[in-house]
């Protein structure tokens, strides 16, 4: 979760996703510096959402939809509960509504 917190990141994901990109490729759609970048491709390679591959001196990077999925997941299960909840809620507040109306 403390990997994709942080926009760039989320932007990175974006951008390898579909297709495998070298780092100094994914630094270029950036305003900062590439080492800034390169940082964060590590963080993201760490918390196991992105593969790197070395092709010579390059070092190339892929998203790694499997535990994007995970995590994909794991969030929807919090919206899915907050839902739910939202909905007890509205059914119970119209529930009130009725009662004071036929008092």
């Amino acid at each position: 979760m403390k990997a994709i917190a942080e926009p760039r990141r989320r932007e990175i994901l974006r951008l390898i996703w579909a297709r495998e990109l070298p780092a100094g490729r994914i630094a270029s759609h950036f305003a900062v510096t590439r080492p800034a970048i390169s940082q964060h491709l590590r963080v993201l390679k760490e918390a196991g959402l992105v593969s790197e591959r070395r092709d010579g001196t390059r070092r190339l990077y892929r998203a790694r939809p499997d535990t994007v999925a995970e995590v994909r997941r794991f969030l929807e299960a919090f919206w899915d509960e907050d839902l739910q909840r939202l909905k007890q809620e509205a059914e119970a507040e119209e529930r009130r509504k009725r009662n004071r109306r036929r008092r």
